[in-house]
């Protein structure tokens, strides 16, 4: 009996111990939901509902009026059933990558939109959420914000595979829309330029630089963003302080170029930063300032 007792004992502690390895019960994704993020725990992994997702206003957006207009025309073909391309978005940071995508939602959502945040470490459950979506009436896309690999870094593979479909066919109602600050999301050493060689006169580059392309070239658009200049700064900064109720007057001119200088950058970005701090700040403390 002493035994039994002690076995029993320790069967609990191990069971205690395991429990949380163990999966939890799949929740049902809740499909009313405009945005979600793949969550995971142990070897399970399911689609959490975002109550409130951030969705910036597309005009307050500046300076960006391309990329813009032809990543609408790609998703306003995705939504309507048309052929549309997976997307890349990289170049300069707080230039309005993550916030573009973001800013869809509410401009497409009535008409079937939704999107799917993945977490680069995620990315080898790609395949498990196109299968969780595949066959539904909305179109999904799964959002990569700030990616990019590291050497050695296997992940990299999965997104291949979800961008190109692999042995299965591509599902029409998903896209990848990734941002990245890196043309093709993975370092670049000068010692795999001397991997390239010559024929007749043609520069063929090696196979660590071919295998890093593969990867970008899989997105069938790119846009590029390119750093703020003043002008460009200054506009984004009335852009942000219309959205509190101020203009860019001449005080806050002055304090939208000392705020930048501080911060040794100009972006969308910094102009956000900017417009918050001296929307929260009393017209005396404003003065004081200057």
């Amino acid at each position: 009996m002493e035994q039994l007792q002690a076995f029993l004992v320790r069967a609990e502690a191990m069971l205690a111990r395991l429990e949380p390895l163990l999966p939890p019960a799949r929740p049902e994704p809740d499909w009313s939901a405009l945005a979600f993020r793949w969550q995971r725990q142990g070897m399970a992994g399911w689609l959490e509902a975002v109550a409130e997702p951030h969705a910036p206003e597309l005009e307050r957006l500046t300076h960006i009026d391309a990329q813009r207009a032809q990543l609408l025309r790609n998703t306003r073909q995705f939504v309507k059933g048309r052929p549309a391309n997976n997307v890349l978005l990289t170049g300069a940071r707080g230039t309005g990558k993550s916030s573009l995508v973001k800013a869809l939602l509410p401009e497409f959502a009535a008409k079937g939109l939704r999107l799917i945040e993945v977490d680069k470490a995620q990315l080898g459950d790609l395949n498990r959420i196109v299968e969780l979506v595949a066959g539904r009436k909305e179109r999904f896309i799964l959002f990569c914000d700030d990616l990019s690999f590291e050497q050695g870094d296997d992940a990299y593979k999965a997104l291949k595979t979800a961008l190109d479909g692999g042995l299965a066919r591509r599902v029409d109602n998903v896209l990848v829309y990734a941002t990245s600050n890196r043309r093709h999301l993975m370092p670049e050493k000068m010692s795999e330029n001397r991997e390239g060689w010559v024929q007749d006169g043609e520069i063929h580059p090696g196979e660590a630089i071919e295998e890093k392309v593969s990867l970008s070239d899989r997105f069938g658009l790119w846009l590029s963003f390119y750093p703020f200049d003043q002008d460009a700064y200054l506009a984004a900064a009335a852009e942000w302080l219309a959205h509190f109720g101020l203009k860019l007057d001449a005080e806050a001119e002055k304090a939208a170029l000392h705020w930048s200088h501080l911060r040794g950058s100009r972006s969308g970005r910094v102009a956000w930063q900017f417009a918050c701090d001296w929307a929260g700040r009393s017209a005396k403390e404003r003065k004081a300032l200057l």
